[in-house]
């Protein structure tokens, strides 16, 4: 059996069968982790999302912000953009079972590899998040996204304000910090306050900012992270740290790392990507 992880699909669909034949992907033995976004701005949303459903568990997905704007858009609380390719979603005779799988999948997934640790969110954690409570916050969101109340959650989903973390949040705000950190966050401040105007590289952070991975204190900084959602940071390869978003819909390539024995032990595996959408 062996371990992956994959950046952002974002409607790729044949790029991501080319990766999965390049890995030899076999559902019966591999487990895939998919760190978000799975739709928009590519060419194939439902068939990625078709894909994942007739893998029966074998590729595993986390939430991120285009496939929460999805599920926005299908409720009617977010118009479509300009740039968005989700009519092959919406129109399908099977959009109703599409948008109900997509609802059960969480924001966060923690993996024991041997006795190691691996835990992987879209986007970002928040410095002051150990891993244990990252994965209960994230439980909170998903509770809302299976529930009843999820169109009355994804009217008041969008805003960037509480922009830091407090124990003391409630309602909506508690929700909302907790969705921007873990799918849309890349700078945020040494305090934790979190920055979205920003997207450059990591290594010309604006003034008063650090990539949220670089913050001081950070409590998961002795667990391996793997993220995507940040397309100008790219390929990232630390010790603690995965970085997975290579650009696939922009012309990059689409990324997997298969993890060996322990999870140091990585092979990075790629395709190349036509470019779907200019950046």
């Amino acid at each position: 059996m062996a371990l992956y992880c994959i950046g952002d699909i974002q409607g790729c669909d044949r790029a991501l069968e080319r990766l999965l034949d390049c890995m030899a992907f076999s559902p019966s033995r591999d487990t895939v982790y998919l760190l978000g976004d799975l739709v928009n701005r590519g060419p194939h949303s439902a068939a990625v999302l078709r894909r994942c459903m007739a893998a029966d568990g074998a590729l595993r997905s986390l939430l991120g912000n285009h496939d929460l704007h999805l599920l926005a858009t299908a409720h009617g609380v977010r118009a479509p953009s300009r740039r968005d390719t989700l009519a092959d979603i919406l129109q399908a005779d099977d959009c109703t079972q599409l948008l109900e799988w997509l609802c059960q999948q969480p924001l966060a997934h923690h993996h024991l590899h041997g006795t190691e640790s691996l835990l992987m969110v879209h986007a970002g954690v928040l410095p002051c998040w150990s891993t244990a409570k990252t994965l209960a916050l994230a439980d909170e969101v998903h509770a809302v996204l299976r529930g009843p109340d999820l169109p009355a959650f994804l009217q008041q989903m969008y805003g960037n304000q509480p922009d830091r973390w407090d124990d003391a949040l409630t309602g909506v705000d508690r929700l909302r910090v907790i969705v921007n950190a873990l799918t849309r966050l890349r700078f945020c401040s040494p305090q934790g306050v979190m920055d979205f105007e920003s997207a450059e590289t990591a290594s010309s952070p604006p003034p008063g900012l650090v990539p949220w991975f670089d913050a001081p204190g950070r409590r998961t900084a002795g667990t391996l992270l793997a993220f995507g959602h940040w397309s100008t940071l790219g390929w990232l390869n630390r010790s603690d740290l995965l970085g997975m978003d290579t650009g696939c819909v922009w012309g990059g390539s689409l990324s997997a790392v298969r993890f060996g024995s322990t999870l140091a032990d990585r092979e990075l595996l790629q395709v190349p990507c036509p470019q779907a959408q200019v950046p």
